[in-house]
């Protein structure tokens, strides 16, 4: 997914596409480590 910052400059976020709407940062931590070590 590619958003719109407030600049208009185009923001990859697909490296979260598997992150659940509304978790924490915990959680989002917990899943860029799990891409990391693969």
């Amino acid at each position: 997914m590619t958003e719109r910052n407030d600049d208009d400059e185009a923001v990859d976020t697909s490296h979260l596409d598997d992150v659940e709407d509304g978790c924490g940062c915990a959680e989002i931590w917990e899943h860029m480590s799990d891409e990391r070590d693969e």
